[in-house]
């Protein structure tokens, strides 16, 4: 290994050893309404000017601030050789609250939720079940009613959720032509106990990484026999790769799911498997930037 090799290396681990830190950075600015102030701003601060107006010590401000030109959240100009910081692109698109993409609530919950709970992922590979904190908790499908017990969990956890499709819903949903299908019904809440309403078109989105193959069955049984001949139902997800060597994105939600619920992603042909196990046919898959679609029908 040559010394150009290692220094590609060693910048490799230092990422990697230093991700929380760098996660933790954007979404403390998140937080403190960074990308917020400068998008309504429409014009370039000092450092001095944001802790002003966000009620913070200037010393601490001018870090963040430094911190995020670092990662490319935010851009910095010298002037009178003092800094004046604005949003990137991506500042102004993802992170700022008011922005019709903005991921503000998404990392609102990673930081709060996930992010703390992180710390009892070594317990979840060593027991293979989930860490929900204060305690274990069963069956499987009270997992989510431990981790928003109040009306104000569910919220923050629907938010988070809907900044996350904010990105990648409209993609998704043009994957497949689905004109044929005039009634479509998004399946959420409690649909292991409510009845399935009637419909030409089922979408269970992000639902089935949280659960095992048998409660997945149960569920797709259920869906099924409500399905009119010829409806269908489509399913949304991160698929892995047939060798499961990718992608990324798919290994580390599988990751959260074992560290949160009984789930786990999966690859198409495990989806494929699902749904033909459920009395679905003609199913087909289309992947995309992100998510990938499978539609079965009945």
């Amino acid at each position: 290994m040559d010394s150009a090799e290692e220094n590609e290396m060693l910048k490799l681990l230092f990422q990697y050893q230093h991700g929380f830190i760098i996660s933790k950075i954007m979404f403390t600015a998140c937080e403190l309404g960074i990308f917020d102030l400068l998008l309504e701003s429409r014009d370039t601060l000092s450092s001095a000017a944001i802790a002003a107006r966000l009620g913070t010590s200037h010393m601490g401000m001018k870090r963040l601030l430094e911190a995020c030109v670092g990662l490319k959240l935010l851009k910095m100009e010298r002037k009178s050789n003092e800094g004046f910081y604005g949003n990137t692109d991506l500042g102004n698109l993802c992170l700022a609250k008011s922005s019709p993409k903005s991921q503000y609530y998404y990392m609102k919950f990673y930081s709060e939720f996930t992010y703390p709970n992180f710390q009892y992922l070594a317990d979840a590979v060593r027991e293979g079940k989930p860490q929900v904190q204060p305690a274990y908790v069963t069956p499987a499908k009270d997992i989510f009613a431990s981790m928003y017990s109040s009306d104000e969990g569910v919220q923050r956890f629907s938010n988070a959720m809907d900044s996350a499709w904010s990105l990648y819903g409209q993609e998704m949903m043009s994957a497949f032509d689905l004109s044929c299908f005039p009634v479509v019904c998004d399946l959420g809440g409690d649909f292991f106990k409510d009845p399935v309403p009637e419909a030409d078109l089922y979408i269970l989105a992000r639902i089935f990484h949280d659960w095992d193959d048998n409660t997945c069955m149960q569920l797709l049984t259920k869906v099924h026999k409500a399905c009119k001949p010829g409806g269908g139902l489509l399913l949304l997800e991160v698929a892995l790769n047939e060798d499961r060597s990718g992608p990324l994105e798919a290994h580390i939600r599988s990751i959260m799911m074992l560290l949160f619920t009984t789930g786990r992603e999966r690859t198409l042909s495990e989806y494929n498997a699902l749904l033909s196990a459920g009395g679905f046919k003609e199913i087909q898959f289309k992947k995309r930037s992100f998510y990938s679609a499978v539609l079965g029908r009945k």
